[in-house]
């Protein structure tokens, strides 16, 4: 069975997670779902954890059993590794190597050969900046495949491009990698 590890990160979509989780669990895709401390303001680990019937990773320093590096097997054992909604805080901590959280320390672990995913959600602003830019470049030269987000209403109420893709073009490029 393929394994899907959903990296949740602080974005007002964070929400649409559960939706994604819901999607990818209803292919038979095995779900993992690890979350950043700002995703957690947004969204409970409970509802994740009951939409994939597997615990969430969500300390980076705490392991539960002993037998295990968490952050490490996850990314042994993962084939696809997804990031949505990625924020602009992440992707800059992805770009620069940073492992901080339960999120990043996995994704710096994963081993070459595991196809990466990642839909930004942000303000405009935030995503046409010329650091998120020089982020999301030096991703893509990692081999993260971007999935675009689209031109909404923003949370904030500005116009732009920055909302999350939509679950259904997210799981259409999750199912392009494993189906």
């Amino acid at each position: 069975m393929t394994q899907i590890t959903l990296a949740v990160t602080g974005s007002i979509s964070a929400y649409k997670a559960a939706d994604i989780t819901s999607q990818l669990t209803k292919l038979g895709l095995e779900v993992k779902v690890l979350m950043t401390p700002a995703a957690r303001k947004f969204i409970t680990p409970l509802t994740l954890q009951v939409l994939s019937k597997n615990p969430v990773g969500l300390d980076v320093m705490i392991e539960e059993d002993p037998q295990r590096i968490e952050h490490i097997d996850i990314g042994k054992e993962t084939d696809i590794f997804l990031v949505a909604p990625a924020s602009a805080n992440t992707i800059a901590k992805l770009a620069m190597g940073l492992a901080d959280n339960m999120v990043t320390g996995t994704a710096l672990a994963l081993p070459q050969r595991t196809k990466k995913l990642l839909a930004p959600a942000m303000n405009t602003k935030m995503l046409e900046h010329p650091a998120t830019q020089r982020n999301l470049k030096l991703l893509q030269d990692y081999g993260y495949q971007i999935i675009q987000p689209r031109h909404a209403t923003l949370a904030c109420g500005d116009q732009g491009s920055g909302a999350l893709a939509t679950v259904e073009s997210i799981v259409k490029a999750v199912k392009e990698h494993c189906l």
